[in-house]
């Protein structure tokens, strides 16, 4: 019997999911988890075969997810559900240690291909996340900038339209350091502009 935990806040995602491996005879799954800690959690005292992780979760990002699961278990089999469709972001996944990424529109034989493949040792890619790794995008960064909390609190604020001082107010620093931050992200996604920067964190999921 294959067990399977998902991680994914979505509820209309959830029940799908519920439904498709409640039809399975050689499934049991054993727990589902709206966030990231709760998941890492279960991933330690229920020693899942498979876990099907959403990779927007609330408080932990699925790349990370991926990097500390991988630090202790390097079996178990993680299949990462996303809505992007971006070739950086699935690279990402893949080199944080995801063995599979299906997309959430993807037909759920698919998901059920996923679990099955990975379990056999290699891995899977949906048709369409496929397709998309075959296309060459000169605008992909080669990977996804990590950036800190207060950067991302700065970019949340420029893209809602606040200006240097106004942060600088609203996070209680100096307009010295919010320029900083701005100056370190342009450097960190290798742009011009902070509405570039914005576009490219948005794309990405970061905001």
């Amino acid at each position: 019997m294959i067990k399977v935990i998902i991680i994914d806040d979505h509820p209309i995602v959830l029940e799908g999911l519920k439904t498709l491996l409640a039809g399975r005879d050689d499934m049991m799954l054993a727990g589902t988890f709206d966030n990231g800690k709760a998941g890492l959690n279960a991933i330690e005292a229920l020693d899942p075969n498979v876990v099907l992780l959403d990779i927007n979760l609330p408080d932990i990002d699925g790349a990370a997810i991926c990097k500390q699961v991988r630090k202790q278990d390097k079996d178990i089999r993680i299949i990462a559900l996303s809505v992007h469709n971006e070739r950086t972001v699935i690279r990402n996944m893949l080199n944080s240690g995801a063995n599979a990424y299906v997309l959430k529109n993807s037909v759920g034989e698919e998901i059920i291909n996923a679990i099955h493949t990975t379990l056999d040792g290699n891995n899977y890619l949906c048709r369409k996340t496929k397709e998309i790794m075959a296309q060459i995008n000169e605008n992909d960064l080669a990977e996804i900038p990590r950036i800190t909390r207060r950067e991302k609190e700065i970019l949340e604020l420029v893209s809602q339209g606040l200006t240097t001082t106004q942060i600088a107010e609203k996070l209680f620093i100096s307009m010295h350091t919010v320029e900083s931050h701005r100056k370190n992200l342009i450097e960190k996604f290798d742009v011009a502009t902070m509405t570039a920067v914005i576009k490219l964190a948005t794309k990405y999921g970061l905001i």
